[in-house]
């Protein structure tokens, strides 16, 4: 006979609800920064579509690092800084 062990233990704390300290209102932007792997602005699309469902009125500027081994330079964080209200950072393979 086989016994399987579900080896997850249990949670040792109450799971607390993320909150922005800014909530997003309608006109916000967001940026989306991709890192710079293959396909890491498409990942990024399909978030965008997902946000634009709960929050259709929100805008985007999309980044792109260009290589993920590099941090994105002066010049692009003063832009995602001046005029963003959030930023998602991803990459993808």
């Amino acid at each position: 006979m086989v016994t399987f062990v579900d080896p997850r233990g249990l949670p040792g704390a109450a799971a607390l609800p993320y909150t922005l300290e800014n909530p997003l209102e309608d006109g916000a932007t967001i940026g989306l920064m991709a890192n710079g792997f293959p396909d890491s602005d498409t990942f990024l699309d399909h978030i965008a579509d997902a946000i634009s469902t709960r929050l259709p009125g929100v805008r985007f500027n999309r980044y792109n690092k260009g290589n993920a081994s590099t941090l994105a330079d002066d010049a692009m964080l003063g832009d995602v800084t001046e005029h963003c209200d959030a930023v998602i950072a991803a990459y993808g393979h």
